[in-house]
């Protein structure tokens, strides 16, 4: 069985930004058990939130998510400004053999990134995780789906086990059927509930704007978890090699 979590931590702050909400953060995932933790929105570096708030570290976020329960961790740094950067990360039980980061920006207004770690699972191997969070805007989506696509088909054998997670924005679920008929992935909880996940806003979420997708997966159970840390609600899933 592979535990699965996907979570758009709204670079550490609390929905409308008033507190440092890393530590409680840190603990929520815990509770969990995940293997492997999709998180988007992640703040690899800022020069003056250290200095502002007593409760930020001193190191990167996904480092100081990871720290003491998942020894492997990768970041792919996609947008970067004057104080910093942020982007994806992915936090693994599993070794990660090798990792990738690749722009998948559809314009010069909105910095995207696709973080593709190869997982060692003792169970079943080569693993393949892809972290992203797709654009603002639907014309965007639709070339981050296509460039997505071509990563995939170019980098990752057909016949090997996929798992893509993230913030897709897509709340009019525009996304899933170009990616079922092209790369063959389902989301979990299409296949367990009918529908894609309503996940934000997270204290009542009404839209269904993040995704667990899966290739070479039997989904064993998945649920929505509308924790209040981040302005999106928190995605689970248990996988079970196909």
């Amino acid at each position: 069985m592979l535990r699965i979590v996907s979570y758009n931590i709204h670079k550490g702050f609390s929905p409308l930004n008033r507190q440092v909400v890393l530590e409680p953060l840190r603990q929520q995932l815990q509770q969990m058990q995940a293997d492997v933790v999709f998180l988007q929105e992640v703040q690899g570096e800022h020069a003056r939130h250290p200095r502002r708030h007593a409760a930020y570290p001193n190191q990167a976020q996904h480092e100081f998510l990871a720290a003491g329960y998942w020894p492997h961790q990768v970041y792919g740094k996609n947008c970067v400004y004057a104080a910093g950067h942020h982007g994806n990360a992915i936090l693994s039980h599993h070794p990660i053999a090798v990792w990738h980061n690749r722009d998948i920006s559809a314009h010069r207004f909105e910095s995207r990134g696709l973080l593709h770690a190869e997982l060692h699972w003792p169970e079943a191997g080569r693993v393949h995780a892809l972290c992203t969070h797709f654009g603002l805007f639907a014309g965007g989506r639709r070339k981050q789906v296509d460039m997505l696509v071509d990563y995939v088909r170019q980098q990752i054998p057909a016949d090997e086990p996929l798992i893509l997670a993230g913030d897709f924005n897509d709340w009019q679920n525009r996304l899933s059927a170009p990616l079922a008929a092209a790369l063959g992935l389902q989301d979990v909880f299409q296949q367990q509930h009918g529908q894609v996940a309503k996940s934000f806003p997270a204290r009542w979420p009404l839209l269904r704007l993040d995704r667990i997708y899966v290739r070479g997966f039997e989904v064993q159970h998945c649920a929505v978890h509308a924790v209040p840390l981040s302005d999106h609600a928190l995605l689970t899933a248990q996988l079970r090699r196909a």
